[in-house]
């Protein structure tokens, strides 16, 4: 606005001396000086502010440098599925007594965690007792008796204690093939209504889906038990850094939760699709829970090195990114014009420029400042 009340002036004063020319000649040579600096100055005023803008806003220059770039982004962390394993029941029957009782309880291998009758493993015992009585000699079929009662789930113990006694178990023990905290199946593969499955919610610490007194069917998932001791932070990239983003590349996580926390780790998985809807790509950082610090959906920021980048750098300001194109305003005179770059890496606040700039070229400190929200942005060769 400055420039443009500063250019009507010094027109108006060229009139003024062109007219007072005509009565003394003294005044021709200022009249024609006044008349050619109001020709350059009404030029700079008349350009289509779409490719030109008037402004005193600060120039700066582009800055040859090597520089460590690293990649900044937020994310969150989440169980390691990897440990993700499910206790299914290896035969039909009912639950008669249950020793888990709600989501997240720990629970330890060889824990009893619930006891079951079921009609087929009492006959496969009752089998392996006629056998062992009136076959002593048939070690074969007594093995066959003994595998059977071991392939269902039963223990060499338990199967002793069956030969021992001469009494089949008619409500069995089982046991826990794995350590860690037990969440509940998925809800598609438990009975009753969908009021019962909405009260199993895995995110809270609710009573279990499955309940003392349920049939259970042969291969049905019970329990899934997970291991607090391994989680994952899953960090969500911008697009435009994916190009820098390696696997191995070291990786600094800090916690808002835990100020002052700082843990070390490296890029170990890079999601190979785009989610629907979603303009980021996930990658997984592997991180050990032994002191159980670590809470499932807290939130981190995460800073990813990604090695050393040599080239023409600018501040991330300085740019505007029309889609396709990506402009900065270079600096004519008195003017700022649109001129077209190709970018390359970013690296926090500054983005490298690949092509369109020179060292000693001058452009706005402030790209968005300049454009006029109601203009499309034109450069040359794209009028």
């Amino acid at each position: 606005m400055k420039e443009n009340m500063k250019a009507i002036k010094i027109i108006l004063l060229a009139f003024i001396a062109i007219l007072g020319a005509c009565s003394n000649p003294k005044l021709a040579t200022v009249a024609v000086q006044a008349k050619n600096d109001a020709a350059i100055n009404l030029n700079t005023v008349l350009q289509p502010v779409n490719s030109s803008v008037v402004s005193d806003i600060k120039a700066i220059v582009p800055e040859q440098k090597e520089i460590q770039t690293h990649i900044s982004a937020d994310g969150y962390l989440d169980f390691d599925t990897r440990t993700f394993n499910n206790i299914a029941s290896r035969f039909s029957g009912r639950i008669e007594k249950l020793y888990i009782k709600y989501a997240f309880q720990e629970i330890h291998q060889g824990q009893r965690i619930f006891d079951i009758y079921s009609p087929d493993m009492v006959t496969a015992q009752q089998d392996l007792l006629y056998v062992s009585k009136n076959s002593t000699q048939e070690t074969g079929l007594l093995n066959a008796a003994k595998q059977k009662l071991l392939l269902l789930g039963m223990t060499s113990a338990q199967i002793e204690q069956v030969i021992r006694t001469g009494k089949a178990f008619y409500s069995l023990p089982v046991y826990s093939p794995y350590e860690g905290h037990v969440h509940d199946v998925a809800h598609s593969q438990m009975g009753g209504t969908s009021d019962q499955k909405a009260a199993s919610d895995f995110s809270n610490n609710l009573p279990l889906a499955i309940k003392e007194g349920m049939y259970v069917e042969k291969g049905q998932n019970l329990f899934n038990v997970v291991n607090p001791h391994m989680l994952w932070a899953i960090i969500k990239i911008d697009r435009s850094a994916i190009a820098a983003l390696k696997l191995n590349q070291p990786v600094k996580i800090s916690l808002p939760d835990l100020p002052g926390k700082i843990i070390s780790g490296k890029v170990n998985f890079i999601e190979p699709v785009l989610q629907n809807g979603d303009k980021t790509t996930s990658i997984r950082v592997y991180l050990d829970n032994m002191e159980h610090e670590l809470k499932v959906n807290s939130l981190v920021k995460a800073e990813i090195q990604t090695g050393k980048t040599k080239g023409l750098w600018i501040p991330r300001t300085a740019l505007v990114d029309l889609g396709r194109t990506q402009i900065v305003w270079l600096k004519k005179g008195e003017v700022y014009q649109a001129h077209q770059v190709n970018t390359g890496s970013v690296n926090g606040t500054e983005i490298q420029i690949t092509k369109g700039l020179a060292v000693t070229d001058s452009l706005a400190s402030n790209a968005q400042y300049l454009i006029d929200s109601e203009s499309f942005i034109k450069t040359k060769g794209n009028e």
